[in-house]
């Protein structure tokens, strides 16, 4: 039996939480420091200098580190109330690329890495970036086709060179985490490995910002090249050749920390979408009694019960010690396609209203068709459960 039971201490959490997105956050939505791209720079360090002040940035990182602690169940309450502002996450700096990364820091990087990358990362005032994503054939569902390598240099040190697109944050972060394919002197692949290394070193170009129909992560997506980036022998993150490895230790939960992200921001749609159904009348009612619009409320409420609990489950086993993959897996694709299902009917539920920029509906729908893409598209998740469950 799983016990799903929260602790006074957690509840207290939860509580502040929500109050701060209700009371400090979510007044600034309408912020003109927002674009295409996303909030700007300036606009999130002050979301996080708030969040300082109540005491909530990072939460997901060790107390050693800045953070507060939280285990993965604690994260799943903590992180669906950030989630239920699109600024909520960005204050809270639990965002990606930006969380993700910090988990991976944590668990793999050395104690001298953590100093210099994870402790200013943790406290919100810089960003990161995470580049394994790859166009023209190269990484992207099918992590193997990695096209970028790192080359040892006879100083021990690598030369990276190789392109990568769809890099969440790139412009303005500070810290960049590159995975490439690596190749000994004498020109043996070693595998795929991971790099920890200052944005501004020389030869990492950002020659793009990518149009993309979601507006909610700071610096949006980018195209970034890699000329001859030169890293020592103390910047492999971890061990040569554990890249894909590593890559599991971060993407696993960072799945579910999108879903976790996702169902506040869904539980706020439907929240609009109720109150909007109480009060337009059509044909002698409010249209909620009428039930083509009430059934789509139910549906609604049926969908994020059964995401949280999912989400909920994924969390325990992952605080049990396991990768919990087949878990998170499951997880992704439900939850995105549930919560996605969810915000289209609010949009439908309000109608004319829906499509305007009067409520944080619109924005949210724009920004969540994404999460059934990123982070493995529904295909690829469904396909890997198949061939598990085909295995026995």
């Amino acid at each position: 039996m799983i016990d799903f039971s929260l602790t006074p201490e957690l509840l207290d959490l939860s509580a502040r939480t929500a109050a701060f997105v209700r009371d400090r956050i979510i007044p600034l939505e309408g912020d003109p420091r927002q674009h295409a791209h996303g909030p700007t720079e300036e606009l999130r360090l002050e979301l996080v200098e708030l969040a300082h002040e109540a005491g909530l940035v990072a939460p997901h990182v060790g107390r050693e580190w800045g953070g507060l602690g939280l285990d993965h169940v604690a994260k799943a309450i903590v992180f669906e109330e950030a989630g239920y502002s699109p600024l909520g996450p960005l204050a809270l700096h639990i965002g990606a690329p930006d969380e993700g990364n910090m988990h991976l820091l944590e668990q793999v990087a050395t104690e001298d890495q953590k100093e210099q990358y994870l402790r200013p990362l943790a406290s919100g005032r810089t960003r990161s970036m995470f580049c394994m994503t790859e166009p023209d054939g190269g990484a992207g569902s099918d992590p193997s086709m990695l096209a970028t390598r790192a080359d040892e240099q006879a100083d021990g040190s690598y030369v990276i060179n190789g392109r990568k697109w769809l890099i969440t944050g790139a412009d303005g972060a500070t810290i960049a985490i590159i995975m490439a394919r690596t190749f000994d002197r004498s020109g043996t692949d070693l595998g795929a490995s991971m790099f920890l290394t200052s944005a501004d070193t020389p030869g990492i170009d950002m020659i793009e910002v990518l149009d993309t129909m979601d507006s909610n992560m700071t610096g949006g997506h980018s195209v970034v090249e890699l000329h001859d980036v030169r890293v020592r022998a103390d910047q492999v993150l971890g061990e040569i050749g554990g890249g894909f490895r590593y890559a599991q230790v971060r993407l696993g939960p960072a799945r579910l920390t999108h879903c976790m992200r996702w169902l506040g921001a869904a539980r706020r749609c439907h929240d609009i979408a109720v109150d909007y159904a109480r009060t337009r009348h059509a044909f002698g009612k409010p249209i909620g009694e009428h039930e083509g619009v009430g059934f789509q409320l139910a549906d609604n409420l049926t969908d994020m019960t059964t995401s949280r609990l999912l989400i909920w489950q994924c969390a325990w086993v992952l605080d049990q010690g396991s990768q919990a993959r087949d878990e998170s897996s499951m997880a992704k694709l439900y939850v995105s396609e549930a919560l996605g299902r969810v915000v289209d009917r609010c949009v439908q539920v309000l109608g004319g209203t829906g499509i305007t920029g009067r409520t944080v509906v619109r924005r949210t729908y724009e920004d969540i068709r994404a999460f059934r893409i990123y982070d493995g598209p529904s295909e690829v998740h469904r396909w890997a459960i198949a061939r598990r469950a085909l295995r026995g």
